[in-house]
């Protein structure tokens, strides 16, 4: 492997196959398609490897419908909780099926639509997530269309529904509990309809997952309503196949020792700081050795977590924190001017290729 300067983000194709492999035997023994939700990950750097292995992408913005289009092709699912005219018109030239999320906007709009494939987003009213802050099913949700009547009303229209209510779900026999409740919810409306997404959020790609009877409830459900189903996995297309790569800068003490590393989690990993968890770290291994790891910015709180770690650390360590693929270079910022990481991919072949860096001009660029 080449030398890298710290921080850079590395991604592993061998990681990423892992779980492409599982979709492409979801789609083969289900019949159920997977898109992309670029929301979690959208690094086009190994777009090439996914496409082999996913049916397109679904987005939640304008951009991020056209870089479907543009870097990944194949399916463009277009989706946003709110379109203004301009941005509509832009996204009907770069997507296959746009997803309203509300009946106000599918009103306005669907006579815009022309040849496109139209959907309407659905908020069943159930939900998993171990976080308010990203249930789409919480009190006073802005996100789909609950009203019965109101779906019926506007059956006509569209040609498909979306149900995104889940968030990290790795409890298999939920989520089959959940597709049943939909199909006897909206038995009369699915009917109608030429496809069905479930989403995103569905971990399947979890070791020791039931995959072949979260398969059969699939394929029973397109089937049963004559449906194209629809999955959008982030996550679980993404887990464990990206680091972090840090190194310790300093070392201070105060009641514990605190390893400083030339990132941050507020810069490089604002998921974490976000939802207040820790991220593992995948080298060193666990032992012993307790020390907190902590980002380079003046944000008190930008702490990576409190560790047992098999060496103690010391100016110079290189630090891999593991799972830096999903939710984290799609939010990365220039937050105190930090240098942003690399991005360096770990090809099939085992070669090293760093795809990007990030300079002082690029940081200039982001301002005015």
């Amino acid at each position: 492997m080449p030398q890298l300067r710290t921080p850079y983000y590395l991604i592993d194709e061998t990681g990423l196959k892992k779980n492409l492999e599982i979709i492409r035997f979801i789609r083969e023994e289900s019949g159920a398609k997977s898109v992309l939700a670029l929301k979690c990950f959208s690094t086009w750097c190994v777009f090439d490897l996914m496409r082999q292995y996913m049916d397109g992408t679904t987005s939640s913005s304008l951009f991020e419908a056209r870089l479907g289009r543009e870097k990944f092709g194949k399916e463009v699912h277009a989706y946003s909780v709110a379109y203004s005219a301009e941005e509509f018109e832009a996204v009907a030239r770069f997507a296959d099926k746009v997803i309203f999320n509300s009946v106000s906007q599918l009103k306005m709009f669907h006579d815009r639509a022309g040849s496109l494939n139209v959907g309407l987003r659905v908020n069943p009213g159930i939900s998993y997530s171990h976080f308010d802050l990203a249930d789409p099913a919480r009190r006073y949700s802005r996100l789909g269309v609950s009203s019965e009547h109101e779906l019926h009303a506007v059956a006509d229209l569209i040609s498909g529904m979306m149900f995104h209510f889940n968030c990290e779900n790795d409890d298999a026999g939920n989520i089959v509990a959940a597709i049943e409740q939909l199909g006897i919810k909206y038995a009369d409306l699915l009917e109608r309809m030429e496809w069905v997404s479930f989403g995103g959020g569905i971990y399947f790609t979890k070791d020791g997952y039931p995959l072949e009877k979260f398969c059969r409830i699939l394929k029973n459900f397109r089937e049963r309503y004559g449906v194209q189903v629809y999955l959008e996995p982030g996550e679980a297309a993404v887990t464990r196949s990206a680091e972090l790569v840090t190194t310790v800068l300093d070392v201070v003490h105060n009641e514990v020792d605190i390893a400083i590393v030339d990132a941050s989690v507020e810069a490089h990993m604002l998921d974490h700081l976000i939802y207040r968890t820790n991220p593992r770290i995948s080298s060193p291994g666990p032992g012993t050795n307790r020390i907190m790891i902590a980002g380079r910015t003046c944000l008190a709180g930008d702490i990576f977590g409190g560790y047992e770690l098999e060496t103690a650390l010391k100016i110079g360590d290189e630090v891999r924190i593991d799972d830096a693929a999903g939710y984290t270079m799609v939010k990365k910022n220039w937050f105190n001017g930090i240098a942003m990481p690399s991005i360096a991919v770990r090809r099939l072949n085992g070669t090293v290729e760093r795809v990007r860096g990030f300079e002082y001009e690029d940081y200039l660029g982001s301002l005015s």
